[in-house]
């Protein structure tokens, strides 16, 4: 415990934690599962024995609860060590099969895990487009259709920023990337949770999700993958995650994922509402300060 906060207590103040765009506190429903995981189902999910079995059921129960979050089948889902790793295996993956590169496409306002990759991409001799977006922090469709290229494989776009919490109309623009016959990726990780998601309807190939942003472990994360897309993977080694994700998974972790995504699945509506109510009374409490400019769309 740090000393301001000892401060704070003593002085009978207490800490508001406002920062859940960077992580949010695990519910109890999700600490029990992963206590409950890591005493009774800590076997290998790869192994044949009964230990090893009950492990798999646990693992494919979580896979089809995050499944559940974004109307994908549970085949679809490949387990991460969170985002980051989803945002890498979704842009390295793709461009891996490639002998020669080609030409990817992203918004100048993506998170660090698209950004960095894209940076790589670029020193081994691939074009990368980064395009600009108006003073919402939003991307138009437009611009996007005037970037794709004859060798565009690939188009990454952000979902919703962390920063400033601007969604960008991944609808319209997995569309104009579907036309044009290239792949489309979205870091939905700050959306997930917040807002509903069908990838059913959506026209996206890629779709990244992160546990502790929907108050589940930290170190967990899933990448969905459109049945019929191809990934080459990062990790080499065993054959789990259909071979494009090596390395025995952290099921404890997988399992207080796949609870939190269950939740967030049942109480999407009203959370939506929630999030939107305190967004608003935030902007009127602003307005009472001096003149300001706010998007409530």
């Amino acid at each position: 415990m740090g000393q301001a906060t000892l401060r704070l207590e003593r002085l009978g103040l207490m800490q508001i934690y406002l920062d859940y765009s960077a992580t949010t506190p695990p519910r109890p429903e999700v600490m029990a599962t992963v206590q409950s995981a890591m005493a009774e189902q800590w076997g290998n999910p790869s192994s044949l024995h009964q230990w090893g079995n009950r492990a798999a059921t646990v693992l494919e129960q979580a896979r089809s609860q995050v499944a559940g979050l974004i109307g994908a089948p549970d085949d679809a889902i490949l387990f991460t060590a969170g985002g980051t790793e989803a945002d890498n295996l979704a842009l390295l993956g793709v461009a891996q099969r490639y002998r020669q590169p080609q030409h990817l496409i992203i918004s100048s306002v993506e998170h660090s895990a698209i950004e960095k990759p894209a940076q790589q991409l670029e020193q081994l001799g691939w074009q990368v487009t980064r395009l600009p977006v108006d003073r919402q922090g939003r991307l138009h469709p437009d611009d996007l259709r005037q970037a794709l290229r004859d060798n565009t494989v690939l188009v990454s776009i952000i979902y919703g920023q962390s920063e400033v919490g601007t969604l960008q109309p991944i609808e319209r623009l997995g569309q104009v990337v579907r036309d044009h016959g290239a792949l489309f990726h979205t870091d939905a990780v700050q959306v997930a949770g917040r807002l509903p998601i069908n990838v059913q309807t959506l026209p996206v190939d890629l779709l990244s999700l992160s546990s502790h942003k929907i108050y589940g472990p930290q170190g967990v994360g899933a990448l969905y993958v459109r049945p019929g897309v191809a990934l080459l993977p990062l990790i080499l080694g065993g054959n789990q995650e259909q071979a494009l994700r090596a390395g025995t998974q952290a099921l404890p972790n997988i399992a207080g994922f796949g609870v939190a995504a269950g939740l967030a699945a049942q109480e999407l509506s009203q959370e939506a509402v929630r999030l939107v109510e305190l967004r608003d009374r935030l902007f009127d409490q602003l307005d009472r300060l001096g003149p300001t400019h706010v998007d409530r769309g």
